[in-house]
């Protein structure tokens, strides 16, 4: 039997990415934060939203440096990979019996990322972006990285 492990967030980046590095192998990699919004209506036709913030590292090195160079605060980005869980203990009180507590943080390690806002000219790029193909400015291709 096989199990899928797959999650795809449409949202838009809350900060520029950092780079990072892992405390064992010492391996470089790029987090950032992506935020999602869902809105439903109650019954007295008020509509009410919810912002949902997601930290995505991305592990794979020519795709975290490509995001770490590419990616801004405000970018629209499709992000597609799977749901990871880290668990640690934090201590809640001192004394003779410390109790501790098991925590579950959850992230998404990022396999892929589109930018989704490539219609729009970047600063560095203005005159350039007259020749880019009208399939390339509607962001129906994959993204170069």
């Amino acid at each position: 039997m096989s199990y899928l492990n797959s999650i795809t967030i449409v949202g838009f980046v809350g900060a520029d990415p950092e780079q990072r590095q892992a405390k064992g192998k010492g391996s470089k990699f790029t987090v950032l934060s992506v935020a999602t919004q869902r809105s439903w209506k109650y019954a007295e036709d008020e509509w009410v939203s919810k912002v949902e913030w997601h930290r995505i590292a991305i592990f794979r090195p020519r795709l975290a440096e490509s995001v770490l160079n590419t990616i801004k605060r405000g970018a629209h980005v499709l992000i597609e990979g799977s749901l990871i869980s880290s668990t640690y203990e934090q201590t809640n009180g001192e004394g003779k019996k410390a109790k501790t507590a098991k925590i579950t943080s959850w992230s998404i390690r990022g396999d892929v990322v589109r930018k989704l806002d490539r219609g729009e000219p970047e600063p560095e790029a203005g005159a350039s972006r007259a020749t880019v193909s009208d399939e390339a400015v509607s962001g129906t291709e994959a993204a170069p990285f």
